[in-house]
């Protein structure tokens, strides 16, 4: 084993197989605020998991009692006996079957934080792809055993989905990795792979990266996940998972094929404001709560395409800062609307109103949730959102002798329009939860345990504090982009 720390930089190498190259875990300015918000994320919703999770398998627990008991109604309508002994039957069997299935679910979650951590640390093109597929397979069977509505159609959509987009990646990682000779990060060079190859193992790796992060056209399977998922789950997919597509950009194409960036940061641009677009004004048309915050994580994957393609070190940065702030932003809102299929019941706008009252920690979670999203300061959003339009603005006046500049204007304007639509749908959604007209089923609404707000409060803490000193993350993402473009 080999540790070396240079510079704020910290790496891991252990000898693997001769197949492969080495097996390693590496910490820079790139993979440091990944890494930092998928600890935390993974760390928080654990705790908040558990009250959820027992509400849902009480639940499941009834359904099954239920569809026995009816098959069972004939042969014990005769029976006599106290229904106190029966009481307590039940009690014990709904604990056990609860510590059953509680024991499994944590289980699923930590493989899945794992495959997530592993995935921004690896050195390894190889290792990547097998820490990338294992965040998918937790995912599947969390998704299946767990979720609502048609749960195991909608499981096996998002595996066909994203392996189809893994398999497409790997396709890509092998052209380089056998023009290159070696799979290790430190070992890829592009002058070493073929000319007309090289953009084909581009395009592949855009593409596999392209489905993870549910970009426009390859997004389809992400409102049905997020809207079947678990609320903790949801909450870990839409923050944490699908943004990872964007770190393989990052580290991919922008650090080891810096010539082929240069050639897609415009296509890249141009598909990040149509994903923006897209998902912003699909949000807007939702009642069901978790579906619109889906489309909404559509819509927030293609701001940091839009500040991949921005081709500037303030846009790069920017976009690895909306990682973070969206993952905050949306943890938050998924826990808020987590809080209300526990307490409430429902997670349809059309039922819900003035619930600001009955539940006020989850009104203003919520509320600084989707002013993070939006971007408001003193929230970490405006940060992430400032420094990313301000990145596409400098490239766009930049190259004004270029020919790619009008283009780039004309997108940069789009893209403040897609600003207006995040707004839009994010207010429209506060007004219909939390203000209004109370309706009169919802009168004895209480609030959430301290298991689901405390969680909330701490995230709500970190999306200001992180809006007010946003260096603690600049300090690591800048001089990392200005290595990467050779600023």
């Amino acid at each position: 084993m080999i540790t070396v720390a240079l510079s704020g930089n910290y790496e891991e190498h252990y000898t693997w197989t001769k197949l492969f190259g080495e097996f390693g875990f590496k910490l820079d300015g790139l993979a440091i605020p990944f890494a930092v918000i998928i600890y935390v994320l993974s760390t928080i919703l654990a705790l908040y998991s558990k009250p959820y999770m027992i509400h849902k398998f009480k639940e499941f627990f009834e359904e099954q009692a239920h569809g026995h008991s009816h098959e069972s109604g004939s042969a014990h309508s005769h029976e006599s006996g106290s229904g106190q002994s029966t009481a307590l039957v039940e009690s014990s069997a709904v604990k056990s079957y609860v510590n059953h299935q509680s024991g499994l679910y944590f289980a699923l979650y930590l493989v899945f934080a794992m495959g997530m951590l592993g995935t921004v640390l690896a050195t390894n093109l190889i290792e990547f792809y097998i820490f990338f597929e294992v965040m998918l397979i937790p995912g599947f069977f969390l998704v299946a055993f767990w979720g609502d509505g048609p749960r195991r159609r909608i499981s096996l959509m998002f595996l066909f989905w994203t392996h189809a987009g893994a398999v497409v990646l790997l396709l890509g990682f092998l052209t380089i990795g056998l023009n290159v000779g070696s799979f290790d990060f430190a070992a890829i060079q592009e002058s070493k792979i073929p000319s007309n190859v090289v953009m084909l193992a581009a395009i592949a790796i855009v593409i596999g990266l392209g489905v993870k992060l549910a970009a426009f056209i390859f997004h389809i399977w992400l409102p049905y996940v997020h809207g079947a998922a678990p609320t903790p789950i949801s909450a870990l997919l839409s923050p944490a998972m699908i943004g990872i597509g964007a770190y393989g950009i990052f580290r991919l194409i922008i650090e080891f094929l810096p010539n082929q960036y240069a050639e897609m940061a415009l296509w890249l641009h141009i598909w990040g404001l149509a994903t923006m677009i897209y998902g912003g004004a699909m949000a807007l048309m939702q009642d069901d709560m978790k579906r619109l915050l889906a489309y909404s994580s559509v819509s927030q994957m293609g701001y940091i395409l839009f500040g991949i393609g921005s081709y500037s070190t303030l846009g790069l940065a920017g976009a690895e800062m909306m990682y973070v702030t969206h993952g905050l932003g949306k943890a938050l809102l998924f826990m808020t609307a987590g809080v209300l299929i526990v307490q409430v019941g429902s997670r349809s706008l059309s039922k819900l109103g003035g619930l600001a009252g009955k539940m006020p920690i989850t009104a203003v979670c919520g509320v600084i949730g989707a002013l993070t999203i939006i971007g408001v300061p003193p929230t970490s959003g405006f940060m992430g959102e400032w420094t990313l339009f301000y990145g596409a603005l400098e490239t766009a006046i930049k190259d004004h002798a270029a020919t790619g500049s009008v283009l780039r204007m004309v997108t940069f304007g789009l893209g403040l329009v897609a600003t207006v639509l995040t707004m839009s749908y994010m207010l429209w959604m506060l007004k219909r939860v939390f203000f209004g007209k109370l309706p009169e089923n919802l009168s004895n609404v209480k609030e959430a345990s301290w298991y689901m707000t405390a969680p909330m409060m701490v995230l709500a803490g970190f999306t200001i504090v992180v809006g007010l000193y946003p260096d603690i993350f600049f300090n690591d993402i800048i001089p990392y982009m200005k290595g990467v473009l050779g600023a």
